[in-house]
Order: C-alpha cells, then structure tokens, then sequence
C-alpha cells in the first residue's frame, strides 16, 4: 500500500498535474501546438539525449543489459505488428499503436520509480542502499536505447503514415536528434571534459527543461482533442503494453539469465506506460494525434494499478 500510495503521489500525480496545467493554457490561450512540438524536438529531446548519453558511463557488465533492451524493442515490435494486422488497422493507425507498445516510459516514471525501489524498503539496510546504484545503472541503459530509437525508428513509423519512404528518410535526417546522438558518443572518447566548460550548464537547463516541457505540451495537445473514455483502441493499447509488457520481460530476464536486482529493475521498466514522446511524435508528423495523446494519458493512468502489482510479483520470482 506504501508503495502504491507513494507511486501515486510521487510520480503519476505531478504528471498530471503538469498535464492539467498544459491543458489549462492550451484550453485558454489556443496554444501553437505544432510551435510546442518543434521546441521540443529540435531543442529539448536532442539537448536531453545529448546529456544523458554523455554522463552515463556504460559498465562493461552491463552490455547484457543493452541487448536485453535491444531485444525487448524487437518483441515489441512484433507483438504490436501482429496486434494491428488483425485489427485491421490502416497504415497511420497501425504505426501509432507500435509507437505505443515499443516506447514506454523509462525516464522520467521508470528511473525516478526505480530509484525509489531500491532506497527504500527492504532495500534501504541499516541506512545505506547497496542496490540503488546496480539497479539505476541497468534502467539508464534501457533509457539510452529507448531514447535512440524513439527518436529514430519511432519517428520513421510515423512520417511513414504520410510520406514515402525517400521523404520520411529526409525527415529523420533533418531532426537534430539523430546528430546529437553520435556527437555525444564521439565526444566521451575525447580527453576534455565538457562537464566542465562555462555552457555546461546551459545544456544542463535544457535536459530538465524537457519532461515538464514535454508535458505541458501534451496537455495542450489534449486541450484539442476529443477525448473518448469508449475507445476500445486506447484501452487495447494500454492493456498491451501495461500487461504485454512485464509479460514479455519475465520472459527475456530468464532467457538472459539476470537474476536478483537487475532482473526484478528491468521487469519493472518494461511494466511502465507508453512514452510522453510518442504523442509528441504523433503530433509532429500528424499521425493519429488523438488517438496517441489518449493512449498516453490512459496508460499512465491505469499504470498506478498494475506497476504497484509487478513490483510485488517481481521481489517474489527474483529475490536478492
């Protein structure tokens, strides 16, 4: 009950509550939606990656990881291809819903859900957490996948809905995220620090700026659109990747072999809602906007009830 009630306090409520206040200015001021939308895209995700992929140090023992995360896009993948083909869905729709399933919430709900896991609990001993550090580590390296290939793969499904195949490729290659990305990887095998440069901070500002911008902007986009408790789309989307999800990560975590900490934080990440980005993305390349800003809301709603349950389930099958 603790942890549901901390979940839901600490992490679902302040969403939302950003959420509301982006559908408040939305609702009142008409807000550019589409301006929100390159904001995001050419300042904020790049400079948010950037970040990220730079002061993270990837242990060697935790490439594991990497491919697990790997892995878990592919049967996503799949699952939410097969999904769509016998839904019928035609060609916007199916690669909206994919974007749902493939992309979850691993930043700002799975790391900060994470951390608080492991350093608390029967995880906080004698007022020290000895498996904070191994669990966070394992979720950044889902966060660094899952961020290249949102802004990658999940950007060519959706321009590919509208666009052909030479158009959607010139697309992607116009979006600075795709730069930022080998930039921040070539950069960390030279011997300067760029921690310590004076604009440092100015690409610091930029990374937090993003979640809260980042949501303000799907209120807005809400603010226009026409929300439907009966779309029985949404609801198949969120039970896919809330249940689907964890599913197929007990799954991958025995065929990997992780065991303990890491296994039950990589159930855990696979168990949280649809990312922020794919309703951003949606409303960038105009791809099913209202059906992928309801998805998202959805899915981190009901996602109070089944993250408090796999958090449960997995310190029972993989205990330290």
């Amino acid at each position: 009950m603790r942890i549901f009630y901390y979940i839901l306090t600490s992490d679902i409520l302040p969403i939302f509550l950003i959420i509301f206040i982006g559908y408040v200015l939305g609702s009142k001021f008409k807000l550019d939606v589409n301006s929100f939308s390159k904001i995001n895209f050419y300042v904020f995700v790049p400079g948010f990656i950037f970040v990220n992929i730079y002061t993270t140090k990837i242990p060697l023992n935790m490439m594991k990881v990497l491919v697990f995360a790997i892995t878990m896009l592919l049967a996503n993948v799949a699952i939410g291809s097969i999904i769509a083909k016998l839904r019928n869905y035609d060609k916007g729709y199916k690669n909206a819903f994919r974007n749902s399933i493939m992309f979850y919430n691993s930043g700002n709900i799975g790391l900060s859900l994470i951390t608080l896991v492991f350093t608390t609990g029967p995880y906080l001993i004698h007022g020290k957490t000895p498996y904070a550090n191994m669990a966070i580590t394992a979720q950044i390296m889902v966060l660094l996948i899952q961020n290249i290939s949102t802004n990658s793969i999940g950007f060519f499904l959706a321009s590919s809905a509208s666009m052909d195949f030479k158009d959607s490729m010139k697309k992607i290659f116009s979006m600075p995220t795709i730069y930022a990305i080998p930039a921040a990887l070539l950069l960390k095998l030279l011997p300067v620090d760029l921690t310590k440069i004076p604009i440092w901070p100015a690409a610091e500002y930029i990374k937090n700026a993003f979640v809260p911008f980042a949501l303000i902007s799907l209120g807005a986009q809400l603010s226009y659109t026409n929300i439907s408790f009966k779309n029985k789309e949404v609801y198949l989307s969120a039970v896919t990747r809330l249940l689907g999800g964890p599913i197929i990560g007990f799954l991958l975590i025995k065929i990997f072999g992780f065991s303990g900490v890491v296994a039950q934080a990589l159930m855990i990440s696979s168990s949280t809602p649809s990312a922020v980005n794919t309703a951003l993305i949606a409303v960038e390349f105009d791809n099913c906007k209202d059906y992928a800003s309801q998805l998202v809301m959805v899915s981190t709603l009901l996602s109070t009830i089944t993250l408090t349950l796999v958090i449960y389930v997995s310190r029972v099958i993989f205990p330290v």
